[in-house]
């Protein structure tokens, strides 16, 4: 059978409405903007970027996308959109104006550094989005201020799992060469969850717990993850677009404030369903290969008590607002619902249920 690929992400994108936009309920707190802007979007068609222009449009602003036309291109009927590319063709966006511009599609540091040098001079605000895996280590606490990761060739534009880190900061060093500080946003998120998410990794855990029985869990229940809702990130994002504020600005929830065993809790709450915790240590993820396999998690890292893992105090006294993590898996799964068969069958799951019996099994022979 032919799988429409398009009319799947529609289709979940659609889900997002049909759902209700779980968490309109926060967004209503902020009343509609002081004045309405212009803004340019670089992407706009995604996971983040339409939670973003949804939040744009909710406040009054006038919004135009800039993409290549080839995802979702009737997501947003009534929104400007100007087609290129912004590995070569950025005709489109010359001798023309915007109060802001949001960068959330960029990952190559060429095409920040072209997009930003050719809109610096048409723009108020920028703001780009960035991500933590910018550090250059992950064993101690990491505010806004702590060293990046740096690359040896920069010339390099393939964006693996090696290089998405030090090719996000370099991103970040040419977008800050060509704009300045006071005009300036930059936000990192950690892992973004919530519906829309076509990365399968939060939601693998709702969505296995849902089927019950003996479930592979990792580290321990008192290992400790930084998430952050793609609702909570799309309104911060508006709010520093409307408010102006400038600086650089972890988008994390609290450090040690939620662990996987509060995910168990609140998947097992949500799904009504039942299951065995079978939690693996670090040798046995390490070993299996497991770290794909069981989302989220780095092993040795993030424990509660340690002051390990990312600062967001400097995004909460600017607004930033985390809702319940419970909230974002109950309208996760919520929004998994409503996709076609065909988008469950193509999940991004690496562990079949006959791959976790079997690990189980093994796992249970070493303890035995």
């Amino acid at each position: 059978m032919t799988i429409d690929r398009r009319r799947i992400i529609r289709a979940g994108l659609a889900g997002i409405a049909a759902a209700g936009m779980p968490g309109a309920t926060l967004a209503s707190a902020v009343t509609s903007s002081p004045r309405p802007l212009d803004i340019l979007v670089l992407g706009g068609t995604g996971f983040i970027g339409p939670h973003m222009v949804r939040e744009a449009l909710r406040r009054g602003h006038r919004l135009t996308l800039f993409n290549r036309g080839r995802t979702n291109d009737d997501l947003f009927p009534d929104v400007e959109r100007i087609v290129g590319d912004r590995g070569g063709d950025l005709e489109g966006l010359r001798g023309r104006t915007w109060d802001a511009v949001i960068d959330n599609s960029g990952y190559v540091p060429r095409h920040v550094e072209n997009s930003a040098s050719l809109l610096s001079a048409s723009t108020d605000f920028y703001l780009y989005i960035s991500t933590v895996a910018v550090y250059e280590k992950f064993d101690r606490l990491n505010d806004e201020d702590a060293p990046l990761a740096t690359i040896a060739d920069e010339s390099i534009e393939e964006v693996n799992g090696e290089t998405y880190g030090p090719l996000k900061a370099l991103c970040e060093k040419r977008v800050r060469a060509e704009i300045d500080a006071e005009r300036l946003a930059i936000v990192r998120p950690t892992y973004i969850c919530g519906p829309g998410d076509h990365t399968d990794r939060f939601t693998w855990y709702p969505v296995r717990t849902r089927r019950g029985g003996a479930m592979l869990w990792p580290g321990g229940p008192d290992a400790a993850m930084q998430i952050v809702d793609v609702r909570d990130l799309a309104t911060f994002t508006l709010d520093c677009i409307d408010q102006r504020l400038h600086g650089t600005y972890n988008a994390v929830n609290p450090v040690a404030s939620y662990t996987f065993g509060d995910l168990l809790e609140d998947c097992q709450a949500v799904t009504q369903a039942t299951v065995d915790p079978v939690w693996v240590d670090d040798d046995f993820i390490t070993a299996e290969d497991l770290h794909g396999a069981l989302p989220i998690y780095r092993a040795g890292e993030l424990r509660p008590g340690e002051k390990i893992g990312f600062s967001g105090q400097r995004a909460y006294a600017a607004g930033l607002t985390i809702r319940p993590e419970r909230e974002t898996v109950r309208d996760l799964l919520r929004w998994w619902d409503t996709l076609p068969a065909e988008r469950h069958a193509e999940a991004r799951f690496r562990l079949t249920p006959e791959d976790e019996a079997a690990l189980i099994g093994r796992w249970n022979s070493r303890n035995s």
